[in-house]
Protein backbone atom coordinates (compact mmCIF):
# COMPACT_ATOMS: atom_id res chain seq x y z
CA UNK A 1 0.00 0.00 0.00
CA UNK A 2 2.49 2.58 -1.23
CA UNK A 3 1.73 6.15 -0.31
CA UNK A 4 -1.04 5.27 2.16
CA UNK A 5 -1.45 7.63 5.09
CA UNK A 6 -3.80 6.96 7.99
CA UNK A 7 -5.00 9.72 10.29
CA UNK A 8 -7.17 10.18 13.34
CA UNK A 9 -9.30 13.12 14.27
CA UNK A 10 -7.87 14.76 17.38
CA UNK A 11 -11.43 15.46 18.54
CA UNK A 12 -12.74 11.95 17.82
CA UNK A 13 -13.45 9.77 20.83
CA UNK A 14 -15.18 6.40 21.00
CA UNK A 15 -18.90 6.59 21.75
CA UNK A 16 -21.77 4.18 22.31
CA UNK A 17 -21.93 3.30 18.60
CA UNK A 18 -18.22 3.29 17.83
CA UNK A 19 -15.73 1.16 19.74
CA UNK A 20 -12.80 2.95 18.09
CA UNK A 21 -12.15 6.56 17.21
CA UNK A 22 -12.74 7.65 13.63
CA UNK A 23 -9.85 7.06 11.24
CA UNK A 24 -9.16 8.66 7.86
CA UNK A 25 -7.06 7.38 4.97
CA UNK A 26 -5.59 8.82 1.83
CA UNK A 27 -3.29 7.36 -0.76
CA UNK A 28 -0.92 9.75 -2.53
CA UNK A 29 -3.09 12.66 -3.73
CA UNK A 30 -6.23 10.55 -3.97
CA UNK A 31 -9.55 11.03 -2.22
CA UNK A 32 -9.94 11.10 1.53
CA UNK A 33 -11.93 8.33 3.24
CA UNK A 34 -13.49 8.19 6.70
CA UNK A 35 -13.50 4.86 8.57
CA UNK A 36 -15.85 4.18 11.50
CA UNK A 37 -16.33 0.89 13.28
CA UNK A 38 -20.01 0.10 13.77
CA UNK A 39 -20.49 -2.28 16.70
CA UNK A 40 -24.03 -3.12 15.59
CA UNK A 41 -22.71 -4.43 12.27
CA UNK A 42 -19.38 -5.66 13.57
CA UNK A 43 -17.37 -4.09 10.77
CA UNK A 44 -15.60 -0.97 9.56
CA UNK A 45 -17.69 1.32 7.38
CA UNK A 46 -16.00 3.61 4.89
CA UNK A 47 -17.23 6.76 3.20
CA UNK A 48 -15.53 9.11 0.79
CA UNK A 49 -15.46 12.69 2.05
CA UNK A 50 -14.49 16.06 0.68
CA UNK A 51 -11.18 17.29 2.05
CA UNK A 52 -12.63 20.75 2.60
CA UNK A 53 -15.30 19.43 5.01
CA UNK A 54 -12.94 19.95 7.94
CA UNK A 55 -9.69 21.67 8.84
CA UNK A 56 -6.59 19.62 8.09
CA UNK A 57 -5.24 20.73 11.47
CA UNK A 58 -7.90 18.49 13.05
CA UNK A 59 -6.11 15.40 11.72
CA UNK A 60 -2.98 13.78 13.10
CA UNK A 61 -1.14 10.93 11.47
CA UNK A 62 -1.93 7.64 13.18
CA UNK A 63 0.84 5.29 14.19
CA UNK A 64 0.50 2.00 12.33
CA UNK A 65 0.66 -0.05 15.54
CA UNK A 66 -2.26 2.01 16.85
CA UNK A 67 -4.49 1.09 13.90
CA UNK A 68 -6.79 -1.83 14.83
CA UNK A 69 -6.05 -5.10 13.01
CA UNK A 70 -9.59 -5.25 11.61
CA UNK A 71 -9.11 -1.82 10.07
CA UNK A 72 -5.75 -2.84 8.59
CA UNK A 73 -7.54 -5.71 6.85
CA UNK A 74 -10.27 -3.39 5.56
CA UNK A 75 -7.65 -0.93 4.31
CA UNK A 76 -5.86 -3.74 2.45
CA UNK A 77 -9.09 -4.76 0.73
CA UNK A 78 -9.99 -1.16 -0.08
CA UNK A 79 -6.60 -0.22 -1.54
CA UNK A 80 -5.92 -3.18 -3.80
CA UNK A 81 -2.69 -2.73 -5.77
Amino acid sequence: MNGLRVYTDVKSLPDAYCVYPTFYSRRADGPLYRWRYQTELGKWLVSRIAANDFASSDLVQARWYGVPDELKSSLSEHYLE
